[in-house]
């Protein structure tokens, strides 16, 4: 595959890294490719982290956006003991 990194997504990234496994489980990279493989591989996961840190920062940041746009819980009035009845 050895698409460039810049233009890949997060499902490419790990597919390729799980070809890279399977290649070397199954004796398929000799040991020219394997520093190759092995470089290849950390390159890739480095993506990945990459990728997962931005989409979590992404999403905190739209439940921290919803949570200042829910109205406060509304105090009770002076006088009640804090009972409903």
């Amino acid at each position: 595959m050895n698409k460039e990194l810049n233009n890949m997504t997060y499902r490419e990234a790990t597919q390729e890294l799980e070809e890279i496994l399977r290649a070397i489980e199954n004796d398929a990279v000799d040991v020219d490719e394997l520093t190759q493989k092995v470089q290849r591989s950390s390159q890739l996961i480095k993506l990945c982290k990459e990728k997962l840190r931005k989409a979590e920062k992404a999403i905190d940041q739209v439940f921290n956006e919803e949570n200042c746009e829910t109205p406060a819980p509304a105090k009770p009035q002076e006088g009640s003991a804090g009972t409903l009845f």
